[in-house]
């Protein structure tokens, strides 16, 4: 009887395994993400603008245009707002524990959006700088309440400040989908959490604050949804746990995070890395600035791997138009070298490097929000052509069904089929 009891555990166990390992849910195993107990590599973009223009019915349909093209390239991962504070019309929440409903509507759309199009979101919950009203706007309400702020580096320590940004990530991941009908925690749609896009805390350069911030913010989300990845959002700039890391020379490096120490925390799914080697390093040439990328790259895949034992997301990386000796081959040479770091370390033996982000994703007709590093694929051919090529090598699986997709739908329109 005892024996049977067991062999029912078992069975009943590896049941539950196997239905959690083919929900829909991407994973982080090891160094490797997964989905569906098959490994998943990200090739993807950045569009913060997506609810802000969700939001305005007269240009919703951006929003559709971008995720189709984005599929026509294989891309299978958006990185986007789920946040915007402060006063204007587009506005998420405007004042403490206040909603503008149709942004969040608006939100829905997007998550719907991306449903449709077979696109993952990382979605992040609040923006270290003042634009949208990110981490600033926080300490300014934190001072309104009565709070002893003196700077906004306090939005890490003071109480208040850590209320509000807990009651804002409970209402976001408790939302449930005006159109899905399916709570944002439930969804898996979207692929991860990110704390906050570049932490920073340059009052604290030992990065325990941050540290300390982490800990509590992760654990607090991981109590709310345990179905979805977290990640921290740093842009991957080491602090004192590897001071062999540090780049004397490069001072601006030293912001208050600790790459390491910082994506060790409990509740903490995988590393994140942003590179701008034309802005770090603008005053070098193009030869410096790549030598710089492959470098950085190299750390932090080993690093991840190593160390952390986690993947690691190239969440951010981009060539602006607007620095001087720019030119569409140097932009081409830099996404070139980020793919090819990234299928180095797939192809052996399954490395941490688990796909990047470029920055970023525009539809065509949007020059309002040029900031000299968009990419509109139907116009930047060589650009989208490489794309495209990491598309098929990265995940060609996801890259056929997405065609399939495409194809399947201009079939339908041709034929008038529903």
């Amino acid at each position: 009887m005892f024996c049977l009891i067991m062999l029912f555990a078992l069975c009943f166990a590896s049941l539950n395994q196997a239905q959690s390992s083919s929900d829909g849910f991407i994973r982080a195993e090891g160094v490797k993400f997964t989905l569906n107990g098959a490994p998943y590599y990200a090739n993807g973009f950045n569009s913060y603008w997506l609810t802000t223009l969700a939001s305005d019915p007269n240009q919703r349909s951006k929003v559709t245009e971008a995720f189709a093209q984005a599929r026509q390239y294989g891309l299978t991962l958006a990185r986007t707002m789920a946040f915007s504070v402060g006063e204007g019309a587009s506005s998420l929440q405007p004042n403490p524990g206040q909603y503008n409903e149709n942004v969040f509507q608006a939100l829905d759309f997007v998550v719907s959006e991306a449903k449709q199009h077979g696109i993952r979101l990382l979605m992040t919950l609040i923006d270290n700088y003042d634009t949208p009203g990110g981490r600033p706007q926080h300490v300014k309400w934190a001072r309104s309440k009565g709070a002893n702020v003196s700077s906004d580096d306090d939005f890490f320590r003071n109480d208040v400040c850590k209320e509000l940004y807990k009651n804002n990530a409970k209402t976001i991941l408790t939302r449930v989908n005006t159109i899905t009908e399916v709570a944002y925690k439930d969804d898996p749609t979207i692929m991860a959490w990110e704390l906050m896009n570049e932490p920073r805390c340059p009052t604290d350069l030992s990065g325990k604050t941050i540290t300390d911030w982490v800990t509590d913010m992760a654990s607090y989300l991981k109590s709310i949804d345990s179905n979805h990845l977290l990640d921290v959002g740093l842009e991957g700039f080491y602090g004192p746990s590897t001071p062999e890391r540090l780049d004397a020379d490069r001072p601006f490096f030293q912001v208050g995070t600790d790459y390491i120490a910082n994506n060790k925390v409990q509740g903490i799914d995988f590393a994140t890395v942003h590179t701008y080697p034309d802005e770090w390093y603008s005053d070098s040439t193009d030869e410096v600035q790549l030598k710089f990328l492959q470098e950085w790259m190299t750390n932090h895949t080993q690093d991840a791997q190593n160390i952390l034992k986690m993947p690691v997301l190239y969440a951010e990386f981009g060539v602006s138009s607007k620095k001087a000796g720019f030119s569409v081959a140097k932009r081409d040479e830099v996404f070139t070298s980020v793919y090819t770091a990234i299928d180095s370390s797939a192809s052996n033996n399954g490395g941490a490097a688990a796909g990047s982000l470029f920055w970023q994703l525009l539809a065509p007709d949007m020059s309002n929000y040029g900031d000299g590093y968009a990419i509109v694929l139907s116009e930047s051919r060589s650009t989208a052509k490489i794309i495209r090529q990491q598309s098929q090598k990265i995940q060609p699986k996801q890259y056929r069904k997405l065609r399939n997709m495409e194809n399947l739908k201009k079939k339908k329109k041709e034929t008038g089929l529903p």
